[in-house]
């Protein structure tokens, strides 16, 4: 098993290569003996050894369903799975009054909420804010359930600079407003929102509040106790863990009166005939048999970032996010969205002339993977004006070199397809 990389020290730089021998993948060759520069993190993150020896060790070594067997196997699985609940509360600065919930994904997580929580909480008459950043995940469920409850949905615009309107986000505060959802770091332009102010401003109406940190909790220092978020959720494949496993952080007085999510085996205290009684939580949301050695090594892979150090990520991603930019800005006809003062490593780009699905085919040839598209985010598409963006999105294992690929990439794809 690769060994946990040491924890960094203060204003210690982050030993790239050294780290990049933990990643398998990044050592293999594409498209004719090309080095892979894998520059898709905010779709997915590539896998360390550490996680990849956490699914192989459960599957080799005491594969077995949790919460059921008295045997050797299961009491292992079991407590190798409960004991990430732990890991994740001490990773996201969880406080002891909140409760950590296994779901597939971000996706999941929300739907949850929306599924569970909504219901009670959100009835006609009533609002549900979101921004014009989110995600379709932070979006079209709200969409949904104020659909069927007959409550508004309102966007907090989008400033020029790609941070949100602030002041068009209090006027929409009342006290009819039953949620705020909000990205922490948007997907597209790399914003870092202002949860914290955006928190205090909701609760102070009797709002709850909704984090979708699937973009944030891979790459910097996370708590959600200061963030004062309500739900709190994100995606384990995005931090370095295998697909499949997702968290729903959520406050232990809300958690305890939604209803399940779905019905089955392990979400129940008793069956009759007629009627069923709940487990307590977080079990009554986790029916059937889960995503176990997904779980485990969604352990390991946030073990792993300790073990590096989120703060030295941060800086690390922040110094890497600024070259890119300037890189990128300096090729003519490129076009670079998102201004704001404290962004992540998310970086849209339109380069004109060029479709970006054609950059992206193009730039792959040369062994380089970046993202092309709408990005799950149409809403925000159309207020750039643009159906599309490019998208390199940064990570703690990348490296200038890998950004000098790619801009030499986007200037021969110009002169190929003309625009140069």
């Amino acid at each position: 098993m690769a060994p946990t990389p040491k924890p960094q020290t203060s204003g210690q730089p982050l030993d790239v290569q050294r780290i990049r021998a933990d990643f398998p993948i990044l050592r293999q060759r594409v498209h004719g003996d090309r080095p892979l520069v894998y520059l898709d993190n905010a779709a997915t993150s590539q896998k360390p050894q550490a996680v990849i020896d956490a699914l192989t060790t459960y599957y080799t070594e005491y594969n077995a369903n949790v919460h059921r067997a008295l045997h050797y196997l299961g009491e292992r699985a079991t407590a190798g799975y409960e004991a990430v609940r732990g890991i994740i509360a001490r990773f996201i600065g969880a406080p002891e009054d909140g409760v950590v919930i296994f779901t597939r994904g971000t996706t999941e997580s929300i739907n949850l909420v929306a599924r569970t929580w909504g219901p009670d909480q959100v009835q006609a008459g009533d609002t549900i804010i979101a921004t014009g950043m989110e995600h379709h995940s932070n979006l079209v469920p709200w969409q949904m359930l104020c659909q069927e409850r007959g409550a508004k949905l309102k966007l907090v615009p989008v400033n020029d600079d790609g941070t949100l309107d602030l002041t068009a986000y209090t006027e929409y505060l009342t006290d009819r407003t039953r949620l705020v959802a909000v990205t922490h770091v948007s997907n597209v332009l790399g914003t870092v929102n202002p949860v914290r102010e955006m928190a205090q401003r909701a609760h102070a109406v009797g709002a709850r509040v909704l984090v979708d940190a699937a973009q944030s909790v891979p790459y910097m220092p996370v708590n959600v106790a200061d963030l004062e978020a309500d739900f709190f959720v994100f995606s384990g494949h995005k931090c370095g863990g295998p697909t499949g496993a997702g968290v729903c952080w959520a406050r232990r007085e809300l958690a305890e009166a939604m209803p399940p999510f779905m019905g089955g085996g392990e979400m129940i205290e008793r069956v009759h005939d007629d009627h069923a009684t709940w487990a307590e939580v977080p079990y009554k949301f986790e029916a059937g048999t889960p995503s176990i050695a997904d779980v485990i090594a969604l352990g390991a892979a946030l073990e792993y970032l300790e073990g590096i150090g989120m703060e030295a990520i941060h800086a690390y991603e922040q110094k890497l996010t600024a070259y890119a930019i300037g890189a990128l800005a300096r090729l003519p006809g490129v076009r670079v969205f998102g201004k704001a003062p404290e962004r992540g490593g998310a970086v849209s780009f339109d380069v004109a002339g060029l479709h970006p699905h054609d950059l992206s085919q193009y730039v792959d040839q040369q062994g380089i993977a970046i993202r092309a598209g709408h990005l799950c985010a149409q809403p925000l598409m159309r207020r750039l004006g643009v159906p599309a963006v490019s998208r390199a999105s940064l990570a703690y294992y990348n490296t200038t070199g890998e950004i000098d690929a790619l801009v030499a990439a986007i200037g021969k794809a110009q002169h190929f397809f003309g625009h140069g």
